[in-house]
């Protein structure tokens, strides 16, 4: 396949704004790429060059390119910065700019390109590579690498698109789900083509987790009472819901790595935490969880998030890992020494981590009861709360490890839960609204934002936010969002109303709302005979939540239940 073909199917994707018919040109551009293909033609499709998980990057910014593009076209830098004020599309730019027609160079071979831009250090050395390969493409071709570069590819494609149309390529439906588990057990879109592509199904159905693959991290339904969890799990386990840095640990002999709760690589990051799981740890191979706290040394008291959070950082790293030294509560074992734990029970999998972490220093267990009384439910929740914890963690005690699944196996009950107006609700960014009257100079007023609806892959309209930014906040917004913006509505969003200025759903926010109502303007929960949902008078809490992705969202179903929960609260 050359670059040209991908980039023809690219041009077709961006045309079109539905999912179904986006799945089935996908469909054929999996079918027509080779096995070794496969994989970069997924990666590509989504602007990587790998999963995020490899943390390569092209460390390229805006300027960096049009300086590359400016040498290889010979077009005064300030001439191309103007265009791009203007039309705010590089990639449009270089299509403009390069009148030779290319040398129809293969995807391979320019894919190996991108990736030795990416993992050249010195910038100089960066540019040269980039200006090199923009002198083998034509324009069209450059329109794409340019964007991809510069991290603004936004076809629309996901990684559940990408999961529809490798279910059509293999030919049933049914075939979902196989598909979805290898990549819940390995983050990685492209090895799962690569492996049905090459081996069929069948590959697909030995898949086996491998240390250095994360595994998409389970995540928990929400209540708001002790009796809710007794209701719906019996007899459980109740852990303490510790507020910090939800990590999942890989361990392959003497090398560590470390990834967020978004999968994302933090290894250097939290030299503290490798340095003790290399000394706690004798297994040769361990996959484990556990949620990260700065811990006061003199007390033994855990520093608030707003403290923890300072850990996460690129430079400084050495100083502020002694100054707020790490403790990870362990609270899940996935992989032990070659065996899968994640079909396993989870009271199986509990006992096995407390062997596992008998004498250990920086890994300590999550503090954790066994119970089926309400009060002994209520009690544990009062006490963590009464520590300044976030809340507690219910597990049902024969429940395998769902990865990347949100499911009643996990429960959690959080301080916010417990009086329905004073929930907060975390949102995605769909688009956003000029300002009027003294917001008209900052050229943005409001916020679209929906919920994420997992049955569909698509996200849901709730609600406009105006409120709770600052005047900086707003500015510090608008320019992020306009990185992202769009040319029309994304594929993935549901709306019956419109923004100013769509946006890719990228960003999620926290906001407070006095409640929630039924409306026919927003597509949350919306069926033909019945309308949706909508959150009255939102406000913003939070700025943008960098722990979370769009799919970490509240959902469709959770903003039903609020409602529901809301509506017997009143009867009340």
């Amino acid at each position: 396949m050359t670059l040209r073909e991908l980039a023809e199917y690219f041009h077709r994707l961006e045309q079109t704004t539905s999912r179904l018919e986006m799945a089935d040109i996908l469909r054929d551009l999996l079918e027509r790429a080779e096995g070794e293909e496969v994989d970069k033609v997924v990666y590509l499709t989504l602007g990587e060059l790998m999963p995020p998980f490899r943390g390569v990057e092209f460390g390229i910014s805006e300027k960096l390119a049009i300086e590359a593009l400016s040498k290889a076209c010979g077009v005064k830098v300030k001439t191309i910065e103007g265009l791009y004020k203007e039309r705010g599309d590089l990639g449009e730019i270089a299509q403009e700019l390069i009148k030779w027609q290319g040398r129809s160079l293969s995807l391979l071979k320019v894919y190996q390109e991108l990736l030795d831009i990416a993992l050249t250090r010195g910038t100089l050395d960066k540019v040269m590579r980039l200006i090199n390969l923009l002198k083998g493409l034509s324009g069209f071709e450059a329109k794409y690498a340019i964007r991809i570069i510069v991290g603004k590819l936004r076809l629309g494609v996901g990684d559940a698109t990408i999961i529809d149309a490798l279910s059509l390529l293999a030919g049933y439906k049914d075939l979902k789900q196989t598909i979805e588990r290898a990549y819940n057990l390995c983050s990685d879109i492209g090895l799962v083509a690569k492996k049905l592509k090459e081996g069929g199904i069948s590959a697909l159905e030995d898949f086996k987790i491998q240390v250095g693959y994360p595994i998409r991290m389970a995540l928990a339904e929400r209540v708001s009472s002790a009796e809710e969890i007794i209701k719906k799990l019996g007899r459980c386990a109740l852990e303490v819901k510790y507020d910090g840095f939800r990590l999942q640990v890989h361990k392959e002999d003497q090398k560590v790595e470390i990834y967020s709760r978004n999968l994302e690589r933090m290894t250097e990051m939290f030299p503290d935490i490798v340095k003790g799981i290399l000394e706690d740890l004798s297994f040769k191979y361990v996959i484990l969880e556990g949620e990260a706290l700065a811990i006061n040394e003199e007390t033994g008291e855990f520093y608030p998030f707003q403290i923890t959070i300072q850990r996460k950082r690129k430079y400084g790293i050495e100083e502020y890992s002694k100054e707020y030294p790490l403790k990870l509560f362990c609270f899940d074992l996935l992989y032990l020494e070659g065996e899968d734990y994640t079909v396993k029970p989870f009271i199986e999998r509990r006992r096995k981590l407390e062997e596992v972490l008998r004498k250990t220093n920086t890994l300590k267990l999550s503090e954790m009861i066994i119970t089926d009384q309400v009060k002994e439910v209520e009690n544990f929740f009062e006490e963590a709360i009464t520590r300044g914890l976030e809340g507690i963690m219910a597990k049902r005690l024969d429940a395998p490890y769902t990865a990347g699944s949100r499911n009643f196996n996990w429960i959690k009950l959080k301080r916010s839960y417990k009086g329905s107006l004073a929930d907060t609700i975390d949102v995605v960014i769909l688009g956003y609204y000029y300002g009027k009257g003294a917001r008209s100079k900052l050229g943005i007023g409001g916020v679209l934002v929906g919920v994420y609806d997992p049955q569909r892959d698509t996200f849901k309209t709730v609600s406009k936010v105006g409120s709770g930014f600052t005047e900086e906040e707003w500015i510090k917004l608008k320019k992020l969002l306009d990185e992202i913006k769009l040319e029309h509505k994304h594929a993935r969003v549901d709306s019956l109303i419109s923004a100013d200025v769509w946006v890719e759903p990228r960003y999620v926010i926290t906001v407070r709302s006095d409640e929630i109502t039924r409306s026919p303007l927003h597509t949350a929960g919306r069926t033909i005979e019945e309308p949706g949902y909508a959150l009255r008078f939102p406000r913003a809490v939070s700025f943008i939540r960098e722990d979370k992705a769009p799919e970490d969202a509240n959902t469709v179903e959770e903003i039903k239940r609020l409602y529901e929960l809301q509506r017997k609260v009143s009867i009340e």
